[in-house]
C-alpha cells in the first residue's frame, strides 16, 4: 500500500488530514521522525494559522531540511494552507516578514478583498493539463485564510481563484503539489484530489 506521512511539527487540526489521505486509500503517519519521513512514498506538510508560527514550528523538527531535499529528489510532496504559503520565499502579516522555505519565489501578502478571512466554497480555475484537478477542474474547494501569493511561480502549473482579487490557489512544480484550500475539507472534490495526488506517484514510488 501506497505510504504517506503527514509532517507533525504542532499544527493544529491535523486529524481530519489524515483522515481523508487514509480515505483516500494510503497508510497514513502522523509524524516528525525523518526515517519514517524518508521511507513514506509522499509528505504531506499541512499548516493552520500564522505563517511565522508554522516556520518555527518546522524548524522545530527539521522540516524545512525534509521538504527541500524532498522537493530537489522530485518526491511526492502535498502542502495545504499555510503549508503551500511556507514553500514560498517570504510571508508578510502584521507588518512582520519571515523568511519562508523558498521552493518557489514570491511573496504571501493580505488578501485584497472586502471580507476577510476568506471562508467558505469558491470555484477554482486550473490549467486543462492539471493533473492536479483531473475531473475536477470546475469544483469547488473549501478556503479559510487572509493571505495570500498573487503571482503563479516561474514554469510552474498555477490554480487561480478569486475573493475580492485573483490569487493562487494550487500549485502544481513536478512531483511538488500544494493546495491554498482545504483538500480534507472539501467534500468529493477534495476526496478526488487526494486520490489524484496518491495517483501521481506512480511506479517509481519506494516501496512499502
Amino acid at each position: 500500500m501506497t505510504t504517506v506521512a503527514v509532517l507533525d511539527y504542532g499544527a493544529g487540526n491535523v486529524r481530519s488530514a489524515v483522515r481523508a489521505v487514509a480515505a483516500a486509500g494510503a497508510e497514513v503517519t502522523l509524524t516528525a521522525d525523518h526515517d519514517v519521513i524518508n521511507d513514506s512514498d509522499g509528505l504531506l506538510v499541512p499548516g493552520v494559522g500564522a505563517f511565522s508560527a508554522v516556520m518555527a514550528g518546522l524548524d522545530n523538527v527539521g522540516g524545512v531540511d525534509l521538504i527541500r531535499a524532498r522537493h530537489e529528489q522530485g518526491r511526492p510532496l502535498l502542502g495545504i494552507c499555510v503549508g503551500l504559503q511556507v514553500f514560498f520565499a517570504q510571508g508578510q502579516e502584521h507588518g512582520v516578514q519571515t523568511e519562508g522555505i523558498g521552493l518557489w519565489p514570491g511573496a504571501v501578502t493580505a488578501l485584497e478583498a472586502p471580507v476577510v478571512p476568506h471562508m467558505g466554497w469558491t470555484q477554482i480555475s486550473a490549467p486543462d493539463d492539471s493533473a492536479m484537478f483531473a475531473g475536477i477542474r470546475d469544483e469547488r474547494f473549501y478556503f479559510v485564510h487572509s493571505y495570500a501569493v498573487v503571482d503563479p511561480p516561474p514554469g510552474t502549473k498555477a490554480t487561480t481563484a478569486r475573493h475580492g482579487s485573483d490569487f493562487i490557489a494550487a500549485v502544481e512544480d513536478g512531483t511538488t503539489w500544494a493546495a491554498q484550500f482545504h483538500p480534507e475539507k472539501s467534500a468529493a472534490a477534495g476526496a478526488r484530489l487526494l486520490r489524484n495526488w496518491l495517483d501521481s506517484f506512480g511506479s517509481d514510488a519506494p516501496s512499502s
